[in-house]
């Protein structure tokens, strides 16, 4: 049989939530070999190239889908997911995060970095491997969204940011968690470093590389929830021999070892839940216009991965304290509190946390998202005026606030 290719650029576009960039094709296809499981339950697809692309020099910077199209009858389809970097300064750097879509992809049914097939859905061997030579299949957690099919995690958390960052006018960039192992460098180029939905995998080097920018000056915003909550150690493709194209845990402890963690990020671990973001220090300038009092709540952004207590961090202010809802009886701990917090900076940037997967579900509704919900959480899910203005002026005054750097 053969397919087509039809390649987007997502963002804003006015209303639309992506750029129709290329058609290409027909191309002509054969079935691939599924390749056999090795001992650390890693699958590496050595498959021959159907269609390749060249990205053309006038595309800019930004996440892409390439939605594959089969031949009729069949008509079925698939995305395949990447990010174009630039080279060239912004005042936001946002980051795509695919070591978690990685570790949390099943192809070809059941090989991700948590179910083997057993009843144990959450089981985690020792030294269990994934790799990024093979596709994404359908995201498997909370939600069941058939766009989430080849684009990992994006569709499903993270394009609300995209959206609406790029509906606001913010001269925005974009990377992955690999290019910020692999090239660090982009870090200098932004005011602001954004880290977006479910960013639950890092490695120590990446870490590293965003506490010294921080400490150069590079402020940090935490649109996100579960973040840092593993240390990963990449393998090279033993198909191509391409550097950091597999990973593993480099511990089945959490924050074993990346124990300082919190004191980049002014948070600590949490788990699972969900719930409203409820106001705690209202006269602080991230809720300037947004009209809200202590005691208020933004409705049901927090979830269903969050971050939990303060760090011991000087300057640090705790802007929300919520308590949350356990997803299940199997996550219930006695402390189930949420915080959001936000602290100064040795150089006058600053560091953010929103401390929640969900965030970006308080900012936009792009065409064909299916937002998340889990259980009753008590009010109006979606888009909320609060929520995008306490955003802008996090963004805004980090923009502002930035310093000249070495």
């Amino acid at each position: 049989g053969g397919f087509l290719v039809d390649v987007y650029r997502m963002g804003y576009y006015g209303g639309a939530g992506a750029r129709h960039m290329a058609r290409l094709g027909p191309f002509k296809a054969s079935p691939q070999t599924v390749p056999m499981m090795t001992m650390e339950r890693l699958r590496e697809c050595a498959w021959e190239k159907s269609a390749s692309l060249a990205i053309p020099k006038d595309w800019p910077c930004g996440v892409y889908l390439a939605k594959l199209t089969r031949d009729e009858p069949h008509g079925t389809q698939s995305y395949v997911v990447f990010v174009v970097k630039e080279h060239r300064p912004s005042d936001l750097l946002c980051q795509a995060s695919d070591l978690t879509w990685q570790a949390y992809n099943k192809w070809p049914g059941k090989d991700s970095l948590y179910d083997d097939g057993t009843p144990e859905v959450w089981y985690t061997g020792p030294n269990v491997r994934v790799s990024f030579d093979r596709p994404y299949a359908k995201y498997c957690q909370c939600l069941d969204s058939p766009l989430s099919s080849g684009s990992g995690g994006y569709v499903l958390w993270e394009h609300p940011m995209t959206y609406w960052l790029e509906q606001q006018g913010y001269d925005v960039t974009y990377c992955s968690n690999l290019d910020l192992h692999l090239d660090p460098g982009i870090l200098k180029l932004s005011k602001a470093f954004l880290s977006v939905a479910h960013d639950e995998y890092w490695s120590k080097k990446m870490y590293d590389e965003v506490t010294h920018a921080r400490n150069d000056g590079l402020s940090l915003a935490f649109f996100s929830g579960d973040t840092m909550w593993h240390e990963i150690e990449f393998y090279d493709s033993s198909v191509t021999g391409a550097p950091c194209r597999a990973f593993a845990r480099k511990a089945n402890e959490v924050n074993t070892n990346m124990p300082e963690a919190e004191k980049l990020m002014g948070v600590k671990p949490g788990t699972v839940g969900y719930g409203d973001w409820v106001v705690s220090k209202a006269s602080h300038w991230v809720y300037e216009g947004t009209g809200l009092k202590n005691g208020d709540r933004i409705p049901a952004v927090i979830g269903w991965e969050y971050n939990g207590g303060p760090a011991d961090i000087p300057g640090l202010e705790v802007l929300a304290t919520s308590l949350l809802h356990p997803r299940t009886d199997a996550f219930i701990k006695e402390d189930h509190h949420h915080h959001g917090v936000i602290y100064p900076c040795e150089k006058g940037n600053w560091v953010f946390n929103a401390g929640s997967i969900w965030w970006p579900e308080g900012l936009a509704c792009p065409p064909g998202h299916v937002p998340a919900r889990v259980g009753d959480v008590g009010g109006t899910f979606g888009v909320h005026p609060a929520a995008q203005r306490l955003t802008a002026n996090v963004l805004n005054r980090m923009i502002k606030d930035y310093p000249r750097r070495a």
